[in-house]
């Protein structure tokens, strides 16, 4: 046995995890770190204005500037000149900076739903797999029971789970049941 293979044993059974649950726990973190660094320069600038604007530090900056440019053109502070009295520029600059940080969220968004929809091909993929094999292994068990002659109770449920399940079929009732 490698080295390698031996220290993942022992690291997983040190946590409480089998070595194939660490091992999978392990390709998935480093398939997002690879798909971190294949981002694009745009999409790895609007993740990190997007990950900042939703910070305390965001919150913080933006409160202690409005409320100093708030209190300057109130003229609280007699020694520091009125430049906007009216809050007009206060205004524009709110909502030029709402455009873009929205649009910065839309664009993190979007690449997040892009990562959730491969999840849940990559699910419904080994999903309908296992299904499949499960259908095999009932299959193979009765063929087995068959041969042994063993009878069970569960002989007339077993010819509906010994046929595979068509998810095109099961996608059509969902959304006819859902246009209902």
């Amino acid at each position: 046995m490698s080295q390698q293979k031996q220290q993942q044993q022992e690291q997983a059974a040190s946590s409480g995890m089998s070595s194939a649950l660490r091992a999978n726990i392990d390709a998935v973190q480093r398939h997002r770190e690879q798909a971190r660094r294949d981002a694009k320069f745009s999409e790895r600038v609007a993740d990190a204005i997007t990950r900042f604007a939703g910070s305390m530090t965001f919150v913080l900056i933006h409160l202690a500037a409005y409320t100093l440019w708030i209190v300057i053109n109130l003229g609280w502070i007699p020694s520091l000149p009125r430049f906007d009295p009216s809050f007009v520029v206060l205004a524009m600059e709110a909502s030029v900076e709402a455009i873009f940080l929205s649009t910065f969220v839309l664009i993190s968004q979007n690449r997040m739903a892009a990562a959730a929809d491969r999840r849940a091909d990559l699910d419904l993929h080994i999903n309908l797999l296992a299904e499949h094999e499960l259908t095999k292994l009932a299959v193979l068990l009765a063929a087995i029971a068959d041969k042994l002659d063993v009878h069970s109770d569960a002989d007339v449920e077993l010819s509906e789970i010994m046929q595979d399940v068509q998810p095109i079929k099961v996608l059509d009732e969902l959304d006819a049941g859902a246009e209902g």
